[in-house]
């Protein structure tokens, strides 16, 4: 089976630092090529892969400001579709333009929903639904106007997030500074239950973290780190008492929920979203309506056994499972 990959070029893939499609993206291709599939990953041309990289996007737009987003968007999907014959199969996981190719060619394709920025995308979606095999990233985000083919979870490599039994008095925030993602809420959480607060993360509203983190920020309850990677964000995934998560929007997935999770930290989450899908109330973490129920959760997360939060992944969230589920929508869809 030749399996094109097609990769976003907003950054690396796999990312340096922030990336979750492109990280994705690297995770499924590196585990379809253990499995014997021919992957080819066309993404920007400092990407990394054991399987074959191609493509013509020098860097990632994200970070080289000399790279048009739009021109070399449409360079990066012409020069895949212009070979599409040579597959057997596109996985597209760089949202909806490269569904415009879809009546070009005769190679099926498959895209992953990363998640809808608005629903003014739609048309790009319902147009093409009879043509693309769309795969949502969890029940929480269908759209009742689209047929699917499938639901997969995200998979993480669970051997490279080393189990913390103890975890510390402190809580973590990790994600995008970016009112979606609740870090107001989590200063607020912090400060009611008197522990310390770690935050990492992406500025991605600049007027947000002017207006709610810099004046919380004093380095000893309230810390903001930045982005971090390698052994550094390891620590911090599982360092924490609980990872806070109290997001304003109904989000679609959550890698960083499931990394902390592998590392034992629980999660004390907003009951929206994808979020009652990954996180077992009670067991791995507790589910919460209001900044009242999050406190009493800080001061419960005592009851939840770090060994159990990590089983939990590994049983629901491995790798190992998102490939092989991908793998069979494959053979599937190719009647193989």
């Amino acid at each position: 089976m030749r399996v094109a990959m097609l990769a976003p070029i907003a950054w690396r893939t796999p990312p340096r630092n922030y990336g979750p499609w492109e990280l994705v993206t690297s995770m499924l291709t590196e585990a379809l090529v253990e499995r014997g599939v021919d992957v080819t990953l066309f993404a920007t041309l400092d990407s990394m892969t054991t399987g074959t990289l191609d493509g013509v996007v020098p860097a990632p737009y994200g970070d080289d400001s000399s790279i048009d987003a739009k021109v070399w968007e449409f360079r990066h999907l012409a020069y895949l579709f212009e070979q599409a014959d040579q597959f057997d199969l596109i996985h597209n996981q760089a949202d909806f333009p490269a569904h415009a190719f879809s009546r070009l060619i005769d190679t099926p394709i498959v895209t992953t929903i990363h998640g809808f920025s608005s629903n003014r995308i739609l048309p790009m979606y319902v147009e093409y639904q009879d043509i693309v095999h769309f795969v949502a990233i969890s029940d929480a985000d269908r759209c009742a106007d689209l047929r699917y083919a499938a639901t997969i979870h995200h998979g993480i490599p669970i051997d490279d997030f080393p189990l913390n039994l103890t975890g510390s008095d402190d809580l973590l925030f990790f994600g995008r500074i970016h009112p979606d993602k609740g870090a107001a809420e989590a200063i607020a959480a912090a400060r009611a239950s008197g522990r310390q607060l770690h935050m990492y993360g992406i500025v991605q509203d600049t007027d947000y973290y002017d207006r709610e983190v810099r004046p919380a920020e004093d380095g000893v309850t309230i810390t903001y780190h930045g982005v971090v990677g390698g052994e550094q964000r390891l620590h911090a995934l599982g360092s924490a008492r609980a990872l806070l998560h109290l997001i304003n929007f109904d989000e679609p997935f959550g890698l960083s929920v499931v990394e902390a999770m592998a590392c034992g930290t629980p999660v004390i989450a907003s009951r929206r979203g994808s979020m009652p899908e990954l996180i077992q109330h009670g067991v791995t973490g507790f589910l919460v309506d209001n900044l009242t129920e999050a406190n009493q959760a800080i001061e419960r997360i005592g009851e939840i056994d770090r060994r159990t939060v990590r089983n939990a992944v590994a049983d629901r969230f491995s790798i190992d499972r998102m490939a092989d589920a991908y793998l069979a929508l494959y053979q599937r869809i190719l009647g193989a």
